[in-house]
């Protein structure tokens, strides 16, 4: 079978190789010619040679509630989304404001609650806030930062605009995709990246090492050489894979809850020579599992006095303690006005529009036209508490319809969104998939954005949830040097 691209459809979408049917755009041309020189069978040996690099490698991610297993590898295609140097500027830019802006509110929220004050954000959002730390009222963090490793999930719309979707401010994942991607693609098109200037984003463990160490708590002994650790809830996570990676990418020790212990308000780490103690911990837990003193009684994951240690300065947790508050999916509503209250500027990345259901006049709204919306639950994530108004059943509807009277706090509201699609790989031949694409952006002593990110894809037809758990994939995405 051929795979070129002359029965491509480009569908009444922004497609991101595609400005209109058989017009490609000037930066995927060198692409277009490669694929158009391959012969039959290349794509599928290709295939076939990614797959397996994956599997040797043990890229894989746990789907759970499966009963065809767990272990999966994660889909990869093989048509890689290329960003022009300009482009990426642009989405550089709106990023690092963002950030700015979260990092801002976050120290606000913590200490002298201007936004409320002043009429920004209602009290009650904050006060009803899942993920709100008042026990953290007027704790200062290492250096004024509490995202320190953030995932803001981006899309285009049908013009071709980048809108943020979501920003993942607790635990955000999928970098050690991105990093991998690339490797398999360097693999299997060796001759295809000769022909572009792509930038690289294998310096991503050297950055948040870097970031890691800069932000060692203000007790530490030995603050330019502080020890760092990865703390994982073990090997039945999802992300395990990912944790294992970073941390044998830093140099640096994983470790369980069980591996840790507090004495006198210090945090050490058992190891065959004894006690060490620990300055920094890169978490890959939520706030409510990490103490069992303070938060879930019954967490045997965390480390019991870890909170403690941390409010008297003498280990630094990243990302801090409370920032899930930024991820509730009501508090990104207010996140332009954040940019415009903190920065004095107009957020150069738009939200998609939001209704929220807290408020009388949006919800009267959402719930005359549920069916044309996607409804979205505040704090959950990877793609469940979800409705897609125009894809669900009328029993559905009414489900979500008598959750949002029950609790208006806990729902927010899209419209559909037409996200721009990319070429892919099907069964079928290549066809146009749904693609959102999210960053990774590193806040220490500077802020840092590998050139790249994760594109996910929506690989079942027609779909808009590009999740992994709910069979979506990834592809490589180059950001291209100065042309």
């Amino acid at each position: 079978m051929g795979h070129t691209f002359n029965h491509y459809d480009v569908g009444n979408f922004c497609d991101e190789m595609f400005s209109a049917p058989g017009v490609v755009r000037p930066h995927y041309r060198a692409l277009l010619e490669r694929f158009n020189e391959m012969q039959d069978g290349e794509v599928e040996r290709k295939q076939a040679l990614a797959n397996g690099t994956f599997l040797n490698q043990g890229v894989t991610f746990t789907v759970y509630n499966d009963n065809q297993g767990t272990e999966r590898i994660f889909p990869f295609d093989l048509i890689p989304r290329i960003i022009p140097h300009q482009e990426w500027e642009h989405v550089e830019r709106g990023l690092i404001q963002r950030i700015q802006a979260l990092n801002l509110f976050l120290h606000d929220l913590y200490h002298e609650q201007r936004i409320v004050k002043e009429g920004i954000i209602p009290e009650e959002v904050i006060l009803s806030g899942k993920h709100f730390r008042k026990e953290f009222a007027g704790f200062d963090v290492p250096k004024n930062v509490y995202i320190h490793i953030c995932g803001s999930d981006l899309i285009r719309d049908r013009d071709g605009n980048y809108l943020v979707l979501e920003d993942n401010g607790r635990c955000p994942s999928g970098v050690s995709y991105v990093l991998e991607n690339r490797q398999v693609m360097k693999r299997v098109f060796p001759k295809l990246f000769a022909r572009y200037k792509v930038r690289p984003v294998d310096n991503y463990a050297e950055e948040l090492l870097n970031l890691l160490r800069y932000v060692a708590p203000a007790n530490c002994p030995n603050p330019e050489d502080p020890t760092v650790v990865l703390l994982t809830p073990g090997i039945y996570n999802s992300a395990y894979f990912e944790h294992s990676y970073l941390a044998r990418s830093m140099g640096i020790e994983i470790v369980v809850g069980q591996d840790l212990f507090v004495e006198n308000s210090i945090v050490y780490m058992k190891t065959t020579k004894g006690p060490k103690r620990v300055d920094v911990i890169y978490r890959r837990i939520d706030d409510d599992f990490i103490d069992p003193k303070v938060f879930r009684k019954d967490s045997v994951l965390g480390v019991p006095g870890i909170v403690d240690a941390y409010y008297r300065g003498n280990v630094n947790l990243a990302n801090a303690i409370g920032t899930g508050i930024a991820d509730d999916k009501v508090i990104y509503y207010f996140v332009p006005k954040m940019i415009k209250f903190y920065l004095g500027e107009e957020p150069i990345l738009p939200n998609v529009e939001t209704y929220l259901t807290m408020f009388e006049k949006d919800r009267k709204y959402v719930l005359e036209n549920i069916a044309q919306l996607v409804i979205k639950s505040a704090n959950e994530s990877g793609g469940y508490g979800m409705l897609i108004g125009p894809h669900a059943t009328k029993e559905e509807h009414e489900k979500f319809r008598q959750a949002i009277i029950a609790d208006p706090r806990n729902y927010i509201a899209q419209p559909m969104i037409s996200l721009s699609r990319s070429p892919s790989f099907c069964e079928e031949g290549i066809e146009g998939r749904h693609v959102d694409f999210r960053p990774y952006i590193l806040s220490g002593e500077k802020i840092t954005i590998i050139p790249g990110g994760l594109t996910r894809i929506a690989l079942r037809k027609g779909s808009i949830v590009v999740n992994s758990s709910q069979g979506g994939g990834s592809k490589d995405s180059w950001v291209l040097d100065e042309e």
